[in-house]
């Protein structure tokens, strides 16, 4: 395997092929030391590259994706020894930051925003799981002595870290609004004009401008076929999926079912 060109087919981004280049290297570690290794967090994005780079690599087996619990979206990529079937569950650390008070009140991006203000680095850090009075996050194991020593405020509000199982973490409910709609056809720009309630033209011009993502990959051509399944991401206004495709109506336009994240 010629490592470089392998990379250069797959990278979709000048970055990206610093990223699958480490990966590479994690891999190549396990294989060397035959002990486990494990990559930074994973965007979903990243973790589509990950998988085409190691088929490319006839790496078929010997590896794993966990992110604590089964929908995370922010996934590490553990590359196991021989002598491992699975992860052991070490690999990450889980912790509960509590915000009890008449105004204590976070949202996702102060919980974020006080973690990088801490100089972590947004690739060591999982999913946030925000609650009413609390924050559970996903970390790397390297993080939690420091997280629980130095991570006390968001903003102005006090918090109290502890340490929890992986099986403790408070996932919220993701609540999701169900379109029904027809569409003239499958393309990109229609689907998306259905999903997020505007105009056709107004999904082009976004899609043109590189804000539209499907399955997690920059899309920008309007006439891209959208497949049942596949996850639409518009920047600035959130996510659907494309939960069905029925038939044609009498007016020869496609019947189809989305569900958009709130």
């Amino acid at each position: 395997m010629d490592k470089t060109t392998t990379i250069a087919k797959i990278a979709q981004e000048p970055e990206d092929r610093l990223l699958l280049a480490r990966i590479l290297d994690k891999y190549e570690q396990t294989q060397r030391k035959n002990i486990p290794a494990v990559t930074a967090f994973l965007s979903p994005r990243e973790r589509q590259m990950a998988q085409a780079l190691l088929h490319a690599a006839g790496v078929r087996t010997g590896y794993a994706f966990d992110g604590g619990y089964e929908a995370a979206e922010r996934q590490v990529l553990i590359f196991l020894p021989d002598w491992a079937e699975e992860p052991d569950g070490g690999e990450l650390a889980f912790l509960r930051a509590d915000f009890h008070g008449a105004d204590s009140s976070l949202t996702h991006r102060d919980i974020l925003g006080s973690l990088m203000g801490l100089g972590v680095a947004r690739e060591r850090v999982g999913d946030i799981l925000v609650s009413p009075h609390s924050a559970d996050i996903v970390a790397a194991t390297s993080l939690r002595d420091f997280f629980l020593r130095e991570w006390d405020q968001a903003g102005r509000v006090k918090l109290t870290v502890t340490e929890i199982g992986r099986d403790a973490l408070c996932v919220p409910q993701v609540q999701r609004k169900v379109i029904r709609d027809t569409v003239s056809s499958l393309r990109m720009d229609a689907v998306v004009a259905s999903a997020f309630s505007m105009s056709r033209g107004r999904a082009s011009e976004l899609i043109a401008a590189g804000r539209v993502h499907l399955d997690h990959v920059p899309c920008l051509k309007g006439d891209k076929p959208v497949a049942e399944g596949a996850v639409l991401t518009v920047r600035g206004l959130g996510r659907a999926k494309l939960t069905g495709v029925g038939g044609l109506t009498k007016k020869g336009r496609t019947g189809i079912t989305l569900e958009r994240y709130l």
